[in-house]
Parts: C-alpha cells; structure tokens; sequence
C-alpha cells in the first residue's frame, strides 16, 4: 500500500523507541525511508534495536539516553537532534502502565506513571513544538493514548488519568498550532501483545487469552496494522487529518467499555498480592 519513499527526508524521534510498539513503528518509517531517533533509558537495549534495524533496512538510526520524566534531560536531547538537522516528527510512545487496586496505589507508582506517559510527553511535545513555531516550520506529533482514555478502566488508574491527559493535550494543540504548520494527533490501540507489557498487564496465560481475544475480531492486533496507521499519520497524505485520535482494537471499546475491568472476576487476592508494582525507580 505504501511507496518505498514515503517518509523520504523526515527525520523521527521516538521515545520509548527501543521495544514494543515504539520498536515496530520505528523499523517501518525506516523501511519507507525515514531517518530515526530513538531515544529511552537503557543504553543497551536502544544500541541492539538500533543494530536490528540497521541490518534490516540500512537506515540511519541515532540512540539517545533519555529519562522522558526529567524535562532538563528531554530539552538536552531535543536541543541536540536540532542542532544536527532539525526534526519532522515525534512519536510520544513511551508509557508506563500495571495493573493495581487503586486503594492500593503509592505515591511514587503514581508518579511514576504520570511522569512518563503524561509529562514526558507533554515535555517532549512542547519542546519540538517551540523549535518548529520558532523556525516556522511544519512539524507532526502523534502520541499513543488508549481507549480507556475516554472510558476509564479499573485497575489501571494511573494510565487512564494519563492517557486522558494525552489526549486532551493532543486536541488542545491541534487547534492552537494546526493554522501555524503543526499536526497533532493519536493512535488508541487496542492489545498489541508486547513482552515487558504483557508481564505486568496480563502475566497469567488465561488472562493474555482473554485480553487478546475479547473483541468483535476475536485476535489481538498485528504490530505492522498499528505502525501502518502510524506511518499514515505522519506522512503528506494525511495533511487534512488534524486533532484525531484513531482507534485501532478490532472494535473492542464499543463491545465493553473499561479495558482491565475483567480482572475483577480472574484475579484472586493471592493474585492481587502477586502483581504489586514494584517500588518506583
């Protein structure tokens, strides 16, 4: 469906780049010809991402060590990519997310939710924006947000307030920049299996089973359906398509609202106890 040039000539930052969704999208801008960026918090994992898609589609790909949480380190890193040759588009993908009883939520879980899916990036969003409005230069961001984001869902608290938040800043600026060259937009996936989120969301096999297959379609969705969606987002032929947040579940969202809420009838308390974040770094 899309020519081998598509994305010619845009240069792509992507954090969260280095796994997941953030790693699907950014091996098929660099197969229609993108240059890549991405950045995250392990040097490691960036380097072998950054290795993989060198090997498969010899293109130029750069790993930047960034704390999306810290603004001083988000403005470092966007200052840097500018300096070298200025930016066509950011991908907000790097998120945080476990499933919790929300009585049960810590400050420093809170936080660090917050931090990364909604601060990181807003932080990152207003940074490239500046640079773009200061230059009068087009420039397009698209976040990923989640259905939940306008339905709410248990047990998932701080991701939906986030999200929320995603997509609020996505609608916000695509009227207050969309006249002066700057698109805004989001993707809203449904499940999209992925191992580091699979084990803190759904870590029990019946529970991914369940999760992956609760929707019209019966199947969980294919990485290269959402990073195909992402790819037209950012590419000229989407140019009239500004402020929309396009979900993409299989029509999971309009058969029950609240995306974790089964988990009340699977999880017993021994499981509950089990799934406990982590104490924040």
């Amino acid at each position: 469906m899309f020519r081998d040039d598509l994305l010619a000539g845009k240069r792509v930052l992507i954090t969260g780049g280095g796994t997941g969704l953030g790693k699907s999208m950014g091996r098929r801008f660099l197969e229609l010809g993108a240059e890549l960026a991405i950045c995250g918090r392990r040097a490691e994992v960036l380097e072998a991402t950054a290795q993989e898609h060198r090997a498969a589609t010899g293109g130029a790909v750069s790993t930047h060590v960034c704390d999306v949480r810290d603004v001083d380190a988000v403005e470092a890193l966007v200052e840097e990519l500018f300096a070298a040759r200025p930016l066509a588009a950011l991908v907000n993908n790097a998120a945080g997310n476990f499933v919790c009883k929300s009585e049960e939520l810590s400050p420093r879980a809170l936080d660090a939710v917050l931090g990364i899916v909604l601060k990181g990036s807003v932080s990152c969003t207003l940074a490239c924006g500046r640079r773009w409005l200061a230059a009068g230069a087009p420039g397009t961001v698209l976040s990923i947000a989640t259905t939940y984001a306008w339905t709410g869902s248990a047990y998932v608290l701080p991701s939906a307030m986030a999200k929320a938040g995603v997509v609020a800043m996505t609608q916000s600026l695509a009227v207050e920049w969309g006249g002066r060259g700057i698109r805004l937009n989001a993707i809203a996936p449904g499940p999209f299996p992925t191992q580091g989120a699979w084990e803190r969301l759904v870590p029990k096999p019946e529970l991914a089973a369940h999760f992956e297959t609760h929707n019209p379609l019966c199947r969980p969705g294919r990485h290269q359906e959402l990073a195909d969606l992402a790819t037209y987002l950012l590419a000229d032929g989407s140019a009239y398509v500004n402020g929309a947040v396009v979900t993409i579940d299989g029509g999971a969202w309009l058969q029950g609202a609240g995306t974790f809420s089964f988990l009340k009838d699977m999880l017993s308390e021994e499981d509950w106890q089990a799934l406990k974040p982590k104490k924040a770094r």
